[in-house]
């Protein structure tokens, strides 16, 4: 089912982008009326499940080349809906699926040359998207307007303490997508930092598992698809955490579950 899956997962891009609502910024929303649904989300499922069937043929440059525009495709739509973060996310997924297929450091630093290569193209021709991270690294210069969230997650956080000030009572509920891009924060300030690093390691032991499981699965699809869909859980983790943290520009993507 590869090929149809494929196509509908490019179709899922389509929709979004003829019946999605741009909030914040990205058009990554479909609303029908109290129901909202994030197609992307689906899409990763996708993704895996195609790249990880293609290379697990055998690896011909016919099947690398399919990979490469079915990738090229997925992060082209998502460009176009202004989901950078997402499509960071995709991008990442496609090194450890390509990786594991090749085992070539060299191929993997290439595909990152031209990744680079892109970003500066982007970051040169569209300047908006430069401004979103214009705040990374200086948020304390501007605490109540660009680093607003940021601060306020590093404040809260530092607040909550080793085991937090309960459910409900804290304050960073009160910010800006505080449930849903900066909720690492509004787990340790409610919860407590020993309850957020646990949540981590939580999802950190799934890449720990999978990695244990590639000697054991049947096939590479197994070894391939487990430690591609892990990776991805645990890239994304990364992208919340550190960008709520100010470590890395704060992309708007999620926490998973």
């Amino acid at each position: 089912y590869r090929l149809p899956i494929g196509i509908g997962a490019l179709c899922l891009f389509v929709i979004n982008l003829i019946l999605g609502t741009t909030s914040f910024g990205s058009k990554n929303w479909i609303y029908i009326g109290p129901i909202s649904i994030q197609p992307s989300e689906f899409i990763k499922i996708a993704f895996v499940f195609v790249g990880t069937s293609t290379l697990d043929r055998l690896q011909t440059k016919k099947n690398i080349t399919e990979f490469l525009v079915f990738t090229g495709a997925c992060i082209g739509f998502l460009f176009l809906m202004r989901d950078l973060g997402t499509a960071l996310i995709f991008f990442a997924t496609f090194l450890i699926i390509a990786f594991m297929r090749s085992g070539s450091v060299r191929t993997i630093v290439l595909i990152l040359a031209a990744a680079a290569l892109g970003v500066f193209l982007i970051l040169t021709f569209m300047p908006y998207v430069a401004g979103r991270f214009s705040a990374w690294g200086h948020v304390w210069d501007d605490p109540y307007d660009t680093g607003i969230q940021q601060t306020r997650v590093l404040t809260y956080t530092a607040s909550g303490g080793l085991f937090g000030m309960g459910l409900g009572r804290g304050d960073l509920k009160h910010i800006f997508a505080a449930d849903s891009d900066l909720v690492f924060g509004l787990l340790c300030e409610e919860q407590g930092l020993l309850l957020g690093l646990i949540v981590i390691m939580s999802i950190a032991g799934f890449t720990l598992y999978a990695r244990s499981d590639v000697t054991r699965s049947r096939s590479t699809f197994f070894s391939i698809g487990a430690c591609a869909v892990a990776g991805l859980l645990l890239f994304q983790t990364c992208l919340n955490v550190f960008g709520v943290t100010d470590i890395l520009p704060l992309t708007g993507v999620t926490l998973p579950f």
